[in-house]
């Protein structure tokens, strides 16, 4: 899973090599790293073939199809229309998940390789995590968790995208955490979530913030508003016998279309940030 924050670990690193005084050298130190470090870790398994094949097996296991259960991505939300599975093999959604990954990263990474900077590194792992989440094969529930983790660097940065992604990142485990009978857990942690972010604290707010202020304030209100009929109406109604599975399918693809929302805004964020003029003023302001 640690492959979610590999695109912006590559580029970011890559981009700081060639903006040094002797890129090339940089970038090959850089590789024997890299490599020094893939043989250290794949050292125990190599005595042979049969153990190396089973340690793939269980970092990629393709044989249980592109996505289980309700996945708020890509290929679970569109499969309400399209039947991925019917219509193509193991073997073609492979190769179709893995290039629209790549290609979903590389905005993301050509940033970094032109202009590596410590905030677009994180926005980097933000969006590299997000488009493992959307369009990779195999994408558990819990994956969600991923992009949370470089989005609660960016929280006092950004305070509205992290809230926004957040709440819709605990509704689109939902389904799943009543599955496992933690609703209760669930909800208190979710009540403190809102007290925590939510409490009153002095703050000096710039006047030409305070329409968007404003409108954060509206947008949360109606996204809570939508929680608790989401919530009330998956606990306590039933869906028609002909669509047994109607609430997940509707919990998803609302969290899959704040999702893409979210990693639009992020990568435009990513892209209007200001180029360094020399990565060594960066690495002065943070040392």
């Amino acid at each position: 899973m640690s492959a979610y924050f590999a695109p912006a670990f590559f580029s970011h690193l890559l981009g700081k090599c060639l903006r040094r005084k002797h890129p090339i050298l940089e970038v090959l130190k850089l590789g024997l790293f890299v490599l020094g470090t893939f043989a250290a870790v794949w050292w125990p398994y190599l005595y042979s073939t049969q153990s190396i094949l089973e340690v793939l097996s269980r970092l990629a296991p393709f044989e249980r199809g592109l996505f289980e259960d309700y996945v708020a991505n890509f290929w679970c939300a569109s499969s309400v229309v399209v039947k991925w599975k019917r219509l193509f093999t193991t073997e073609s959604l492979k190769l179709i998940s893995f290039t629209a990954t790549v290609i979903t990263c590389l905005p993301s990474m050509i940033q970094q390789i032109r202009s590596p900077s410590h905030r677009g590194f994180l926005y980097a792992l933000l969006n590299s995590s997000f488009s493992f989440y959307l369009f990779s094969f195999q994408v558990h529930e819990k994956s969600i968790l991923l992009p949370l983790l470089p989005a609660t660097l960016l929280a006092v940065e950004e305070p509205f995208i992290f809230k926004w992604l957040t709440q819709f990142a605990m509704l689109s485990m939902f389904p799943l955490i009543c599955r496992d009978n933690l609703v209760v857990a669930y909800l208190a942690l979710l009540a403190l979530f809102f007290l925590i972010l939510n409490a009153p604290v002095q703050h000096r707010v710039r006047e030409s913030n305070h329409l968007s202020n404003y409108m954060g304030s509206a947008t949360m209100f109606l996204i809570l508003c939508c929680y608790f009929v989401l919530h009330i109406v998956y606990l306590t109604m039933h869906p028609p016998e002909k669509y047994p599975f109607l609430f997940e399918a509707i919990i998803m693809n609302l969290c899959f279309s704040q999702f893409v929302l979210v990693t639009l805004a992020c990568n435009i964020k990513q892209w209007l940030l200001k180029k360094p003029a020399k990565l060594e003023e960066i690495e002065k302001k943070f040392i």
